[in-house]
């Protein structure tokens, strides 16, 4: 990953940057909408689900009358590839606080039979009408400061193969979640970085949902290797993150019958969390 730790030389702001590029969708005819899905986003091969969730949340975004995801569920259904994908959208109610949608994003296989590769529902408002008041018992993840943290750039690939997305982020990891790539795993189903986008770019409510499902799976630190699919992932999203990098942490209690939740955290530059998320996903036991 090129010197994701350091500040680039130019910050992209948002509307201005690779993702904002990768994620953006045309308007082919109302519901309807036309993307490209980046290679630039792909773990083996296969588009990264959190970056997946933001193009959808774009294209809900368009068609929806609030302009905010506060909560996305969403279900993968087969794996997405990089290359031309159609989103199609349906408003299934608005109301002066919230609007509620889904959006399917289908490709073509080798056939040319269409193929859903995920399918959302997802509540939108405005992040910026909401009051300040908090209560909670919730507290920021005790993460070393950025330079005694390590990303993709400090070692080999954390996946044989390697993954396109390192080079778009800014990930560095906690030394204490680290344990399964020296090849002696903690067993206790833990990741936390530092997170954001190696060009710079602040997080905004898109961004979030990318953050949620951007770190290495949590099986590793539980001495499983190999692709972890996402087969569902709910993302709230609590309030705009203030500028500067992230915090996430992922933890998994219980992994039975090949099955691990995943439950994150993300907290921003001022210690308030603004994004938590829960996914199923599949383990590979031999």
């Amino acid at each position: 990953m090129p010197e994701a730790a350091s500040a680039p030389a130019a910050r992209a702001v948002i509307g201005a940057s690779e993702f904002d590029r990768d994620t953006a969708v045309t308007r082919r005819e109302p519901g309807v909408y036309d993307v490209g899905l980046s290679a630039g986003w792909t773990i083996f091969n296969a588009v990264n689900g959190g970056y997946l969730l933001a193009v959808l949340g774009r294209a809900l975004a368009d068609s929806l009358p609030h302009p905010d995801p506060f909560t996305v569920s969403a279900h993968y259904l087969t794996a997405s590839r990089p290359g031309p994908a159609v989103i199609r959208t349906e408003t299934v109610r608005t109301g002066r606080t919230l609007s509620t949608g889904q959006a399917s994003l289908l490709q073509y296989d080798d056939e040319g039979n269409e193929v859903e590769r995920i399918r959302v529902l997802a509540s939108y408002g405005d992040l910026a009408t909401l009051p300040d008041d908090v209560r909670t018992t919730a507290t920021p993840p005790a993460i070393p400061p950025l330079d005694q943290c390590f990303g993709p750039e400090d070692g080999p690939p954390p996946v044989q193969g390697g993954s396109a997305i390192a080079d778009r982020l800014m990930l560095k990891l906690d030394p204490s979640t680290l344990g399964w790539a020296l090849g002696a795993p903690s067993g206790k189903g833990e990741m936390r970085a530092w997170f954001g986008l190696a060009d710079g770019r602040d997080a905004d409510p898109l961004s979030l949902l990318l953050a949620v499902d951007a770190l290495p799976p949590t099986a590793f630190e539980l001495g499983l290797t190999g692709w972890v699919p996402t087969v569902e992932l709910t993302v709230h999203v609590r309030r705009r993150p203030a500028p500067g990098p992230l915090r996430v942490s992922i933890t998994t209690r219980n992994l039975a019958g090949g099955f691990l939740e995943e439950d994150a955290e993300v907290w921003d530059s001022e210690d308030h969390l603004v994004a938590q998320s829960r996914q199923l996903a599949r383990a590979r036991l031999t």
